[in-house]
């Protein structure tokens, strides 16, 4: 085996910057193989991070892009320690405001991409790796006006908790990383002309370094802030009509 690294996808920005930094400041692995779409975005990164930052652009939508990290992987034969599946979807909206190439894209993101990088890393991966897939705490219920979105992240959840338990013995780990409203580009800020609300908000680092840390000691589940933590009692406790009913009453606010 060669370098031992960590793989983040989606890395250019949001949570997938902020555990590209971590993993860089926690000085656990030799190099941070970094995965987004734009060459542009990725020199950058490794420009601000430093040499050990290996930008790999790669459409990870794609069967060419998940290819692409397949080759490399197998070209450079790496321990990897940290594969972080963070690249993602995420829009708001009604379900006719969705073409069907809009869906087929945030499927593949969201849920082929996790499953084949997995697929692709495990043969590299030895005892004390650590698989990290960023989920949500949407994942916990059916999000009406989000449900393309909270579908893929339940898959992303059941997935990984499956994964985790076809892992047991072997050394490696797998952690679903739940966060509740992350402080990212990606949060419509506005809507008709009324600042948007979001509870639970949390900076993108401290969810990582808090999904760092769980991976670490084995946890399956990466439950973070506390906000997050009560969706996840409650999904449990209250039937999901009364959920649903109580999330499109916070719409309305907004004129939804």
């Amino acid at each position: 085996m060669g370098a031992r690294i960590a793989l983040v996808t989606g890395a250019t920005g949001g949570i997938g910057r902020a555990f590209a930094e971590q993993l860089l400041r926690d000085g656990d692995v030799d190099e941070l193989w970094a995965v987004a779409r734009t060459h542009e975005k990725l020199e950058r990164l490794r420009d601000e991070l430093g040499c050990r930052t290996v930008p790999l652009a790669a459409d990870l939508a794609t069967a060419e892009g998940l290819r692409a990290v397949e080759r490399a992987l197998e070209e450079a034969r790496p321990t990897v320690a940290y594969p972080v599946n963070n690249a993602g979807a995420a829009r708001m909206g009604a379900w006719d405001g969705f073409s069907v190439g809009e869906i087929e894209r945030t499927v593949a993101l969201n849920c082929t991409a996790v499953a084949a990088l997995c697929r692709v890393c495990l043969p590299f991966m030895g005892r004390g790796s650590r698989i990290l897939n960023v989920s949500s705490a949407s994942a916990f219920q059916p999000t009406p006006y989000l449900a393309l979105y909270a579908a893929t992240k339940a898959f992303e959840l059941s997935y990984s908790r499956a994964l985790g338990a076809e892992l047991a013995g072997s050394g490696a780990t797998v952690c679903a990383v739940c966060p509740s409203w992350v402080d990212t580009d990606l949060l419509l800020r506005e809507v008709n002309g009324r600042r948007v609300s979001f509870p639970g908000l949390v900076p993108p680092g401290k969810v990582a370094a808090r999904a760092l840390r769980d991976a670490r000691r084995g946890r399956a589940l990466s439950v973070f802030p506390l906000y997050a933590k009560y969706l996840h009692v409650a999904a449990k406790v209250v039937p999901q009509r009364l959920v649903m009913a109580t999330w499109l009453r916070m719409l309305k606010r907004y004129g939804g």
